[in-house]
């Protein structure tokens, strides 16, 4: 009987003992300053969204927010980096409609699984992508752009934030819609492809609103499109839709672009929890409202597991697409 006293109060103990370590490893993170990796270069719809979101968020956890950009292939580059990463809470990725939907109908070979390897933390939000060329371009509609295409299939250039990404896949299913060809010219992101679209090296480009709108809006790009089934609000109301067009083939078209953050798989529950009701109430706020739909998006408060599937769907969606329109890199 002494025995067994002794066997249950040492069980106790450690049980305890594990119970206290757990609470205190889960109470002491964050720890270290944390590392938010943004899988395309600086100057991009990622990293203009993880600088907004990541000085308040490390004022709530207590910590400091390391940027890193790690750019190219769609963002499998930086999304392969940050699947190996160590699975503490100490390591965040920036990711896409590309790294994290496209690719992996795109590449062969990929160092990732873009839900095995993950663990969605929050969906910032979804916007379209807008068709435009410099503002001494020729083109002043798209009908117009796509008539010279027609006329002289591949002459028209397309730049793209690099091959795979959403701005090169809206050009491809365009062209294939349209019956048209087009020379896609990628880049290493969105900011060195818009200047050129700007200097007129390149004809046109597919891009978010979040990047294009202010140079939308200061005159040095001219908005021939917008990829939603409905004209947006705001600063785009005048904006038509690709389908507004009445180009044949375009009917129906349309191309939204998303942004989310993830943590590696295997991230403790509470911890991603605690990241996500924190970024819930950082976007929350009228200030943030009003940064992101200013940019042209659309705020998202979709949970971890609400993230997760329609991650699911995106990726069904443009396996489909790809493999309809025949693209390949």
């Amino acid at each position: 009987m002494t025995q067994r006293r002794q066997f249950l109060q040492t069980s106790v103990a450690l049980a305890s003992g594990l119970l206290t370590t757990t609470a205190f490893s889960q109470a002491a993170w964050p720890s270290k300053p944390i590392n938010y990796l943004v899988a395309f270069p600086a100057g991009g719809t990622t990293d203009i969204l993880a600088r907004l979101v990541s000085q308040k968020l490390g004022a709530a956890l207590g910590t400091t927010m390391v940027i890193e950009n790690k750019g190219g292939a769609g963002g499998s580059v930086g999304s392969e980096i940050a699947a190996r990463a160590p699975a503490d809470g100490h390591h965040l990725l920036g990711g896409t409609i590309s790294s994290h939907a496209i690719n992996i109908s795109l590449y062969p070979k990929l160092g990732y699984d873009p839900i095995k390897s993950f663990t969605p933390v929050y969906l910032y939000g979804t916007n379209p992508v807008v068709l435009v060329v410099a503002a001494n371009s020729p083109y002043k509609t798209l009908r117009d752009l796509m008539t010279a295409a027609k006329a002289n299939p591949g002459k028209l250039s397309g730049a793209s934030a690099g091959n795979g990404t959403s701005q090169h896949l809206a050009q491809e299913l365009l062209a294939f819609r349209g019956e048209v060809k087009f020379t896609h010219v990628p880049y290493k992101g969105s900011a060195p492809a818009i200047q050129d679209v700007m200097s007129g090296q390149v004809d046109f480009m597919f891009d978010t609103t979040v990047v294009a709108g202010a140079h939308i809006q200061s005159g040095k790009l001219r908005a021939l499109a917008v990829t939603s089934g409905r004209r947006l609000t705001d600063s785009f109301t005048d904006v038509p839709t690709v389908a507004e067009s009445g180009w044949p083939g375009t009917q129906g078209f349309e191309v939204v672009s998303w942004q989310a953050l993830f943590a590696p798989a295997g991230t403790p529950k509470p911890i991603v929890d605690r990241l996500h009701a924190e970024i819930l109430k950082i976007i929350q706020t009228p200030e943030m409202q009003d940064r992101i739909k200013g940019l042209g998006m659309q705020p998202s408060a979709l949970s971890p597991e609400q993230v997760l599937s329609f991650q699911k769907a995106e990726i069904e969606k443009w396996a489909q697409v790809i493999k309809a329109a025949n693209i390949k890199l």
